[in-house]
């Protein structure tokens, strides 16, 4: 199973993702590390993303999840997959992928953009990923969780709802 852990700039997609895995045992990649430099530099400087901008970084994650099916491991990915389209093409031809998406308020998103120093996305680009973003809605298989939970409940949740058991201690 790979599981991609979806949502906004600020929905706790990398720490929820990077939790979820450890709990599991499984090897975890954060989306953003597959950006384009082209990307992430259009970003520092507060350019949203284009669909086109979009294009290589989502072929480099369903690269990466080939790469996981092909050697048979189960892996964890964070990935905003803001938009059902995005989505399919993370899920087309993989099914073993299960999509979990992470939902918060503006208020909430905006409260921990401001909060966080280091990254590339400025809080400024908060409003163009709001209105890219789809909520996973049916027909479209995706576990929907509110991040306003803590990091562990909602690993919780997900390892209840996908049926996943923890790593065993070693």
């Amino acid at each position: 199973m790979i599981v991609v852990v979806a949502g906004v700039s600020g929905s706790g997609k990398s720490t929820v993702g990077a939790l979820l895995a450890t709990r599991l045992g499984w090897p975890f990649t954060d989306g953003d590390a597959l950006h384009p430099a082209a990307n992430v530099a259009k970003m520092r400087v507060g350019h949203p993303l284009t669909d086109a901008d979009r294009q290589p970084w989502l072929a480099a994650v369903a690269a990466r999840i080939d790469a996981y099916q092909a050697e048979g491991q189960s892996a964890v990915l964070a990935c905003s997959a803001l938009k059902h389209s995005y989505r399919d093409e993370l899920t087309a031809g993989h099914p073993a992928v299960r999509i979990v998406f992470l939902e918060a308020s503006r208020d909430v998103l905006a409260a921990r953009l401001r909060a966080r120093h280091g990254h590339f996305f400025p809080a400024a680009l908060l409003d163009s990923q709001l209105a890219d973003a789809q909520v996973p809605q049916p027909p479209e298989q995706a576990l929907v969780i509110a991040a306003t939970a803590s990091p562990r409940d909602a690993v919780r949740g997900i390892m209840e709802h996908l049926h996943l058991q923890p790593a065993e201690a070693g």
